[in-house]
């Protein structure tokens, strides 16, 4: 929703951006998986909840600015959580180990990759130096390692999704950034 405030979309458009967002990541890989019924199809709670969150978010910004730190930490949270049910979902799919990376990260960041494009921002802001799809990588990572490990399932998605909340925190509190791809010369 904020990002469809900033691109001056109206609330339906903004309602259809907070659903594709928060969607995207896990339907991209349920299709992979080819496991259908798809995740959201059936949940009436999660649809709700991104409906009533989106609503209120919208009212909210028509008087007030929302905390950008805040709700980059919210984000962490959900990039964490959503890392490790990718990861899970794969592993349950009994696919290979570097496919069940693939698939933690994308299910991770998906959402955020289809909003900024949009919103008209391109190359997305988590592709552009952002540790963000990092973090969703180191926890996927971390995930496998433990679960191959034998490590029990809650000390693997506590770790694993932990490592994921830590790396985007110290990102957002110590301003953090990936170096870029181009030289410094090329940068001037």
């Amino acid at each position: 929703m904020l990002a469809a405030h900033r691109a001056r979309m109206d609330p339906f458009g903004g309602l259809v951006l907070a659903f594709v967002a928060s969607i995207s990541g896990g339907t991209l890989r349920d299709l992979i998986l080819d496991r259908h019924p798809l995740y959201w199809t059936h949940d009436w709670v999660l649809l709700t909840v991104v409906a009533c969150t989106g609503a209120g978010t919208m009212l909210y910004l028509r008087h007030r600015e929302l905390p950008q730190r805040s709700l980059m930490v919210v984000d962490a949270v959900g990039l964490s959580v959503v890392t490790v049910m990718g990861a899970q979902a794969a592993i349950d799919a009994r696919v290979t180990p570097l496919a069940v990376v693939i698939l933690a990260v994308l299910t991770g960041v998906t959402g955020e990759v289809v909003r900024d494009v949009l919103c008209g921002q391109f190359p997305p802001l988590l592709l552009r130096e952002e540790v963000y799809a990092t973090a969703a990588l180191a926890g996927a990572l971390c995930y496998l390692g433990l679960h191959h490990a034998g490590a029990s399932p809650t000390a693997t998605t506590v770790t694993s999704a932990g490592l994921v909340l830590a790396l985007r925190l110290a990102a957002i509190t110590k301003s953090l950034h990936l170096p870029p791809l181009t030289r410094a010369a090329d940068r001037r």
